[in-house]
């Protein structure tokens, strides 16, 4: 439990939200979630059958964000979390776009989809 913040129960809806965004937005690092595609593809359906069981009504508000705080500790770097949770800014290079390396772009792309 490294880093992870608990996700509030009242924020669930949100972060499900935001989540699903980036976990289908091509350029986020969510697409190759440490560790290729079908890790990816994993990630994308655990998150798609969470959002689900909770909007069912199979899981409470607390169990889901208790489970979507699981997925976050399984799926995303620490780095992605600041990102989402807007504690801490993407990194920045004077030289611009083209300088940045694929992993500080994914995190300025991620950044769009920040929940808090």
């Amino acid at each position: 439990m490294a880093v992870y913040g608990g996700i509030q129960a009242h924020e669930l809806e949100r972060w499900l939200n935001a989540l699903t965004n980036a976990a289908y937005d091509r350029r986020c690092p969510l697409v190759n979630v440490h560790g290729g595609n079908a890790r990816a593809r994993t990630a994308r359906q655990n998150l798609l059958l969470l959002a689900h069981d909770y909007r069912g009504g199979l899981l409470t508000r607390e169990e889901s964000a208790s489970a979507l705080g699981r997925w976050c500790q399984t799926y995303l770097s620490e780095a992605e979390w600041y990102v989402l949770v807007g504690t801490r800014q993407p990194p920045s290079h004077p030289q611009g776009e083209a300088a940045l390396s694929e992993k500080e772009r994914s995190l300025s792309v991620l950044k769009q989809h920040r929940v808090g």
